[in-house]
């Protein structure tokens, strides 16, 4: 494509089933649109809590609400998608700080780890939210970090560097970044367009980010619709 690429940051935490929605689909716009993908892991808790947000668990009909509406929404983004058995434990009762540590340690570990940080934070949504298994034990991480493709030896020493104040004080950084830019939930895409940032919230501003950045929406599955087309 001719022109200038333009720059999308997806700040993202693994413990959020839209964001996981929202990940896959521009993974999928990185070869379709004229864009360079930016992936910044960063903490939800403490999203929530900078931003005064409170969980839809909180609100009965929002969360219950919230079941059908991910069961429709798996099918029609193509993404293998399901439900812990108790959904609200595995997001706010246990949470994903050391996952999300995890993450930025392979992300800050050195240069050109773009398609590790991908691979590793696809890997943990699906323990939480494909199969409901665990994010939160080292053992658990490891396996996720083993089926993304990365060496046993190398998974210990990103273990030991998750747990690094270096570590601990990027991922509180990208966080403080997001809530910055007036984030109160994830996913939190920030696009560069003519020197100037704008911002979206959640999966289902596709369409319209598509507009400010000049590209075609070819709907959630790109390679599907144009073969349709």
């Amino acid at each position: 494509m001719a022109g200038t690429r333009k720059v999308i940051e997806l700040f993202y935490d693994v413990v959020s089933p839209y964001t996981w929605l929202g990940f896959e689909v521009l993974c999928r716009y990185r070869n379709v649109w004229n864009i360079d993908l930016k992936l910044r892991p960063a903490f939800l808790g403490g999203i929530m809590q900078g931003s005064g947000n409170k969980p839809p668990g909180l609100v009965p009909n929002k969360f219950a609400y919230m079941g059908k509406d991910l069961t429709r929404l798996a099918e029609y983004f193509g993404v293998p998608l399901g439900f812990p058995a108790n959904p609200f434990e595995a997001m706010f009762e246990k949470g994903s700080l050391p996952a999300m540590r995890f993450v930025t340690a392979v992300a800050e570990s050195g240069e050109g780890r773009e398609a590790d940080v991908e691979k590793v934070s696809r890997e943990l949504w699906m323990r939480i939210w494909g199969r409901d298994e665990d994010i939160t034990l080292p053992a658990s991480i490891s396996e996720a970090g083993l089926k993304a493709g990365l060496p046993a030896n190398e998974i210990e020493e990103l273990l030991k560097l998750a747990g690094s104040p270096k570590i601990k004080e990027k991922l509180k950084s990208s966080t403080q970044e997001a809530l910055g830019y007036g984030a109160f939930g994830f996913p939190l895409i920030i696009c560069h367009v003519n020197g100037k940032k704008e911002m979206f919230f959640g999966s289902d501003r596709f369409e319209l980010m598509a507009h400010c950045i000049g590209e075609q929406w070819l709907g959630p599955q790109p390679a599907t619709m144009s073969a349709k087309m």
